[in-house]
């Protein structure tokens, strides 16, 4: 029994864990971003090539991991690729760079976080999570995507005195050629705050698209494959129409390689894939209440590598933003449980009902001689044979054999 409670305690942990880790690697890409941007190099190729790397690290996964697996390929799931790649990588990504280059780092991190809101409300819209605001749970989801929302805002807008924690002396940026041309662009605030929400919806469509498309193709690797496919054909075409100087396109043994090629394997090739793997299981919902995380740990790995300086609105946000994720968490348990207890599951302590039921015989059956009410009752005999220990304290259900 005790190890049957611990084994249910670590599944229930899992896929938090799972986007912890996945939060991190994301704090990597925003740092390796800033410092391609630093050397030069024009984002849009680096999303090109992001997405072609992981397209190349996860096609033999998906080849070899899941050949035995992996059902039928169908022009449902080639469509679903496809606006999984748009949405959630080559325009979305595009989307939030445009944005980021016409207002600032602060106004386009601020509206990225809108993202869990917008994922909650379609995904109530397209039928794949409940609101229950009359519940304690359902309020408790509502309440903690509000106040991570709202210590994203805190983290992002409020500094306040500056909070000396540490210091390691250490700032990558310096061993970079300071430019601004990966990130040149004008000033519009208005146009810019629209592609920003234009980004925010992308990245929610595509969590809503992958929810269902991992209804009917549960291969976590082949479906990301898939979609990183289809993200770089769209990339590339797009960053061919933007950037027609080839010089930008060449790699060497520097910081560019290093970017593209983390960007590729761990930013997109894993990260993707556990995301893909924790919608499946969790929802999308679920998924998107962990990106207001990325802006504490990108606080934190900007203090340890970059020499930025943490701040009072940084500790009080992040604060926010966890009491906020551990809310949504606790509320998503509580319909859980309330779910599992709707619906009997198997359990080590449990036995399973057996009912044996004697069928009357036919008319054609009966014998010359036979006693009336001897056929009778054999007609309404039903004899129960039910284990102690059935869940659901009834009586013997039927069906449940």
């Amino acid at each position: 029994m005790a190890m049957y409670r611990l084994s249910k305690a670590v599944h229930e942990m899992e896929a938090p864990l799972v986007m912890v880790v996945v939060q991190v690697a994301f704090a990597g890409v925003n740092i390796l971003y800033k410092l391609a941007a630093s050397n030069g190099m024009n984002l849009m190729l680096v999303i090109a090539y992001r997405f072609i790397f992981a397209t190349v690290f996860l096609a033999p996964l998906a080849f070899f991991l899941e050949r035995k697996s992996r059902p039928k390929l169908t022009w449902t799931v080639l469509v679903q690729a496809f606006f999984c790649g748009l949405f959630g990588a080559s325009m979305g990504q595009n989307l939030y760079l445009a944005s980021l280059s016409m207002t600032s780092a602060t106004y386009a991190s601020a509206m990225a976080n809108l993202t869990p809101a917008v994922t909650f409300v379609l995904a109530i819209s397209f039928g794949l999570e409940k609101a229950r605001l009359r519940t304690v749970a359902g309020k408790a989801k509502v309440a903690g995507t509000l106040m991570g929302i709202g210590g994203a805002m805190l983290l992002t807008f409020y500094k306040g005195v500056e909070v000396n924690l540490w210091s390691t002396h250490v700032n990558l940026l310096r061993h970079v050629a300071a430019t601004q041309q990966g990130l040149e662009g004008s000033s519009n605030l208005p146009l810019g705050s629209l592609l920003a929400v234009a980004s925010c919806f992308c990245y929610a469509l595509w969590l809503i698209i992958q929810a269902k498309m991992s209804e009917g193709f549960p291969c976590k690797y082949t479906s990301t494959a898939l979609m990183t496919f289809m993200a770089s054909i769209q990339a590339v075409v797009y960053a061919l129409c933007r950037e027609r100087d080839w010089s930008q396109w060449k790699l060497g043994w520097n910081i560019r390689l290093l970017t593209i090629s983390y960007l590729g394997v761990v930013g997109s090739g894993l990260c993707y894939t556990l995301m893909a793997w924790c919608i499946r299981v969790r929802g999308p919902v679920f998924v998107s209440v962990f990106n207001p995380l990325l802006l504490v740990t990108v606080a934190l790995a900007g203090s340890m590598v970059l020499d930025e300086k943490l701040h009072l609105g940084s500790i009080l946000g992040s604060v926010l933003i966890v009491l906020g994720l551990y809310a949504v968490l606790w509320g998503k348990r509580k319909e859980n449980k309330k779910m599992n207890q709707l619906v009997p599951s198997s359990s080590p302590n449990e036995s399973e009902s057996i009912e044996i039921v004697v069928a009357s015989p036919n008319k054609n059956d009966i014998k010359e001689g036979d006693d009336v009410q001897e056929l009778a009752q054999k007609e309404s005999e039903v004899i129960p044979e039910s284990f102690e220990g059935k869940r659901g304290g009834g009586g013997g259900g039927g069906g449940q054999a």
